[in-house]
């Protein structure tokens, strides 16, 4: 890893811890913790038709939430693609959650990183339902809906890796 981006990593590493402290009574309140049923949502998707938790009942689920501005969720959306084509065929179900913009937007960036799998559309509804106060948000989910793993910011490709193999 190069020098400057340590450096870049550190300072968004620290902008997310300041914004977790500012805010962690928030979160508290607002975000599922390991071992809580995963809030239900049903959300638009923008190339039509609607997404809901419950249609993933049963199975091993990852909610990636992220923004086309948020630097650090195109930092780590090429290695979401990647966790995807490696585990989707043991039952892995992943969708991304774009907060808050447009569906032009959300659909240039699934392009952008040439992501396969379901994207929702949320108008925040979903986002204070999952204490998302910073993106990216990562969630997984076990095949009975409870949380397993719940985080506020960006994940190395082990970290992501080792919260999915957790759920399967």
């Amino acid at each position: 890893m190069t020098k400057s981006r340590i450096i870049s990593r550190n300072v968004r590493t620290a902008a997310a811890a300041a914004a977790f402290i500012v805010f962690a009574p928030l979160v508290a309140s607002a975000a599922p913790h390991a071992g809580d049923v995963a809030p239900a949502f049903s959300l638009p998707k923008p190339t039509g038709g609607t997404l809901s938790l419950a249609q993933y009942r049963g199975k091993p689920t990852y909610l990636n939430f992220f923004a086309s501005w948020c630097g650090p969720c195109n930092s780590e959306a090429t290695t979401v693609a990647q966790m995807y084509a490696k585990y989707h065929r043991r039952g892995l179900a992943t969708i991304g959650v774009n907060e808050q913009e447009d569906k032009t937007k959300a659909l240039d960036f699934a392009h952008k990183y040439k992501w396969p799998f379901a994207i929702g559309l949320d108008d925040g509804t979903m986002g204070k339902d999952y204490g998302a106060i910073g993106l990216p948000i990562h969630v997984f989910i076990d095949k009975t809906g409870k949380v397993s793993t719940y985080r506020i910011g960006e994940m190395e490709r082990a970290e992501v890796e080792d919260a999915i193999k957790k759920i399967l």
